[in-house]
């Protein structure tokens, strides 16, 4: 059976490497979960979130070249909002998070570059000499 891209299946782990984990997909098909398509948090070790006969559901997200599938667990676990009109765009929780640290930092970089500015036009002295 040919399995399609974008389905979503259930499988059993069948091999950790430091890259990723083996998923058998059942006749006589597995695929390969990328460390980066494990989880939506960081993945140091594969270990840490999979262990080897562990049932799993993947999704399906290419057949390459050589035939083999790439799978991913943590596009098969997410949740597409209604509001989410475009395959291309995927906002998460991490990519909000990030806009609002760079806004916070933004806002505090610039209130500090005020303040640095106050201090540093009292200190100056001023030229009242001309000569």
């Amino acid at each position: 059976m040919h399995f399609e891209v974008g389905a979503v299946v259930e499988g059993k782990v069948t091999g950790i490497t430091k890259f990723g984990a083996f998923v058998d997909l059942g006749e006589g098909k597995s695929g390969l979960v990328h460390i980066s398509e494990v989880s939506n948090t960081f993945v140091k070790e594969v270990s840490d979130h999979l262990k080897e006969g562990q049932p799993v559901k993947v999704k399906i997200i290419k057949l390459n070249d050589k035939g083999r599938y790439e799978l991913s667990i943590k596009q098969a676990n997410e949740k597409k909002s209604p509001v989410q009109k475009s395959e291309n765009f995927k906002p998460t929780n991490q990519s909000l998070d990030f806009e609002d640290m760079i806004n916070k930092f933004k806002k505090l970089s610039d209130d500090k570059l005020s303040d640095f500015k106050k201090k540093t036009e009292v200190r100056r002295p001023r030229n009242t000499h001309k000569g």
